[in-house]
């Protein structure tokens, strides 16, 4: 059992759910960044502190990076942050691994993610992310993009967690939301991407009406979306080359539906 804190605001140690269900069924659970740290700030004007390289195949409990606002200053910022959100008042780490996704259309009513979405969001960087179709035992993996590789952002929340040696630590998670035409075969869910022209209003520490911010997380428009089936060698997370991202012929037609559960 997860122990925690009372959670802020009023919040019964019992209050319902801390997240949507067992995230450990997530749908984003794997994903690729190419690009490195210089490229990736420039991409999004911010500064950096980190040293990044090509990652092919980035997973849950791995770092990733993301680009925070300053609260203090007009000024963004690329750094390191642990995938799977570990809340502020949690006393077990491990909760984390649970919540490497949040879904949109609840997040503002969860302990776990409310506070973040009001106060601590953030853009994830990525230029391709994978997704299962399950057809009986086999599982197809599939790469999906933006404009055929383009550098995009997903919608993320951090927090910040001190843990028993008083060391922060500093994670986040990956907002979901309903599957597009072109993940809907595979998914009834997808990553909410964001649109470039939403960046500016989705990092701003002044905007904090959640109800407004559920306006920019709708489903990305598929029509500017690609996808292409993969090698199942993606399926383990010590492989992470460019082979993992490379496309192969499939010797029947698309994808059948199923849930990725990886």
């Amino acid at each position: 059992m997860i122990q925690t804190r009372k959670p802020p605001d009023g919040v019964s140690e019992t209050a319902g759910a801390l997240y949507d269900g067992p995230t450990t069924t997530a749908m984003c659970g794997r994903y690729r960044l190419t690009s490195k740290d210089r490229v990736i700030a420039k991409h999004f004007g911010s500064d950096t502190d980190i040293e990044w390289s090509a990652r092919y195949n980035i997973a849950p409990t791995q770092p990733m990076p993301a680009i925070r606002q300053d609260p203090r200053q007009p000024k963004r910022v690329l750094s390191l942050l642990g995938w799977g959100l570990i809340p502020s008042w949690a006393t077990d780490s491990s909760i984390g691994a649970k919540l490497i996704n949040a879904r949109a259309e609840t997040a503002a009513e969860k302990p776990a993610f409310r506070d973040a979405l009001r106060d601590r969001r953030c853009l994830i960087p990525a230029d391709g992310f994978y997704e299962w179709s399950r057809a009986g035992r086999t599982k197809q993996p599939y790469c999906f993009e933006v404009n055929r590789g383009e550098t995009f952002a997903f919608a993320g929340l951090w927090d910040r967690w001190n843990g028993p040696g008083g060391s922060p630590l500093e994670t986040c998670t990956i907002l979901t939301t309903n599957a597009n035409s072109l993940l809907a075969d595979i998914h009834d869910m997808m990553p909410v991407i964001l649109r470039s022209e939403d960046y500016d209003l989705w990092l701003d520490p002044g905007f904090q009406r959640t109800d407004a911010i559920a306006d920019l997380l709708r489903p990305y428009e598929a029509g500017l979306m690609n996808r292409y089936p993969l090698s199942t060698r993606i399926n383990r997370v010590e492989n992470d080359d460019p082979e993992c991202s490379v496309p192969i012929e499939l010797p029947e037609g698309p994808a059948q539906g199923g849930l990725f559960s990886f």
